[in-house]
């Protein structure tokens, strides 16, 4: 069988890709992690994204069903509130107190 190279500059393979995208890998940016193509000069991304195919990721599946694709993440008690109230700070004392003096400009 011959190899056919997408990514010359690492010597990664159309099947080495495939692989990778059968172990989960979905995106140029997942089979970069897990094997440098794509990394270097960068001319293979879009024969990696052909490989890859449009929907081939189960999580791309569930977002276009309207499948919510990650879980939402809740902070323990008390964290969220200790977390928020800095921001909130900073954001009424920024904020603008009035709009009578941009009026009358």
């Amino acid at each position: 069988m011959d190899r056919v190279y997408v990514c010359s500059c690492f010597g990664i393979t159309e099947e080495q890709v495939r692989e990778h995208a059968a172990d989960g890998a979905c995106t140029p940016r997942q089979i970069a992690s897990a094997s440098k193509a794509g990394t270097d000069c960068g001319s293979c991304v879009r024969q990696i994204q052909s490989l890859l195919g449009r929907g081939s990721c189960p999580r791309r599946r569930l977002a276009g069903q309207d499948v919510p694709v990650l879980a939402e993440v809740q902070a323990p008690a008390g964290v969220q509130e200790r977390v928020r109230a800095p921001y909130e700070a900073v954001l009424r004392a920024t904020a603008p107190r009035g709009t009578a003096g941009r009026d009358a400009a």
